[in-house]
């Protein structure tokens, strides 16, 4: 009778473990992106993409960073086009999308030839831990030839309502 103790015990923890294991269990998770108040959080569901609006704080890091990515100061640009700015967060890779016109300063002869000539349309990624986005030109993405300089993934474009593997958005009628 001594010996059943152990072995009863032994069975009641691997029982125990088999049922963990075969407990499915889906964590909910809240992400903020760093360039957003607090406030204002992204929160995603685990696999769902999100549209997201926005912010000044995100307009502000899409304009330095494509500045920067030109060699140009800040105070060339003066914002982001409103009717071609995007701004998506996918949960699948922890990755924000982004993708926006920037104006050119009256003032800056250099952001207005680089419009004119690149077409003055980028994309944007940052992974989640990051506040620095990397820029993609993407100038020509409208024109038929093209070739997309990244490959959005096809959740974002949907959130977008962009057609299926194109990186530009949709031509108004």
């Amino acid at each position: 009778m001594i010996r059943a103790w152990p072995a009863a015990t032994a069975l009641h923890c691997g029982a125990c473990l088999l049922g963990a294991c075969g407990t499915s269990t889906t964590p909910s998770t809240t992400t903020t992106s760093p360039s957003t108040p607090t406030t204002a959080s992204t929160a995603t569901a685990v696999g769902v993409t999100k549209n997201l609006a926005v912010t000044p704080a995100v307009r502000s890091g899409l304009i330095a960073d494509d500045a920067a990515y030109h060699s140009l100061p800040v105070s060339d640009y003066t914002g982001l086009d409103p009717g071609m700015t995007y701004y998506a967060f996918d949960p699948t890779n922890n990755t924000y999308y982004a993708a926006a016109g920037l104006i050119a300063s009256a003032k800056s002869l250099k952001a207005q030839i680089g419009d004119q000539d690149d077409g003055g349309y980028n994309l944007f990624t940052r992974p989640s831990t990051t506040t620095k986005w990397t820029v993609f030109n993407d100038g020509l993405g409208s024109s038929q030839d093209s070739i997309c300089p990244i490959s959005i993934p096809a959740a974002v474009l949907a959130v977008w309502n962009w057609k299926p593997n194109s990186c530009f958005p949709p031509q108004s009628p």
